[in-house]
């Protein structure tokens, strides 16, 4: 069992409920709101973490584990000064043993004081080698909360969010594909409809019928699938109806009377 003590969730605990979440946790946003609630139970009395990435060249807060992380992040952005921002620009930890009296970053300090921090931790999070992240801890209790062992376990915490990450983002893309696949299928199911009508009615071949088609898309500046669906409409009285070409496979159960 790692780091059984006192201090904090236990670390075991910790790691493993962070690959759960990959389970239980449907959406990336979901995801990434647990692992902050997660990071933030690593100290006792526990931090409160915010995660920071950049979005169009810009820092921000995707997620927190309460709004005072968000709004401490939030303090940084503007100027482009401060931990987070740095763990992000650098891919380097960041600590901030006494917040009151660190001499970096002047215009975050005094901000940082307002808000109530007394020290804070930055991890960068890393995907196949490249920093796409800053997990953020803020203690608002006391200086020196992030001794070397909770340094460590936070460290640690940071490598097993990373993977998990990385895993996360992968099943978001596989996810935004197959549904692009499944549109797109779909699409090409009323289309292929509109074209069997058109052959029939012009009595021409499919590329003729489908000249026709994209024509008319053309010259009325409409999309060629909505073209397409008023057509199976007109004839069939009814809305077009999207075949189910496409399918996620299950492995099959087993029968037991075959």
């Amino acid at each position: 069992m790692i780091d059984d003590g006192p201090e904090g969730r236990d670390l075991t605990e910790l790691l493993g409920a962070v690959h759960n979440l990959l389970l239980d946790a449907p959406q990336v946003e979901e995801f990434l709101t647990e692992l902050a609630k997660l990071a933030a139970a690593l100290v006792e009395p526990p931090a409160s973490c915010g995660i920071t990435t950049s979005y169009d060249g810009r820092p921000r807060t995707v997620v927190s584990s309460d709004p005072r992380a968000a709004e401490v992040d939030e303090g940084q952005y503007a100027g482009g000064w401060g931990p987070c921002v740095h763990s992000l620009a650098t891919g380097e930890v960041v600590e901030v043993t006494d917040q009151e009296s660190d001499p970096r970053w002047p215009e975050y300090r005094v901000h940082a004081v307002a808000l109530g921090v007394r020290s804070s931790l930055s991890l960068p999070l890393t995907v196949n080698g490249d920093v796409v992240g800053a997990m953020n801890l803020y203690d608002f209790d006391r200086p020196g909360a992030f001794d070397e062992r909770n340094r460590r376990r936070a460290e640690t915490f940071a490598v097993q969010a990373s993977t998990a990450l990385t895993l996360a983002l992968r099943q978001a893309r596989d996810a935004e594909l197959t549904g692009q696949l499944e549109q797109a299928l779909a699409t090409r199911s009323v289309i292929d409809q509109a074209v069997g009508i058109l052959m029939a009615q012009q009595r021409c071949t499919a590329d003729q019928a489908f000249a026709l088609l994209r024509a008319h898309s053309q010259n009325n500046n409409l999309k060629l699938r909505t073209v397409a669906e008023r057509i199976v409409a007109k004839v069939s009285g009814r809305p077009a109806v999207q075949s189910a070409t496409f399918r996620r496979y299950a492995t099959p159960a087993l029968d037991d009377s075959a």
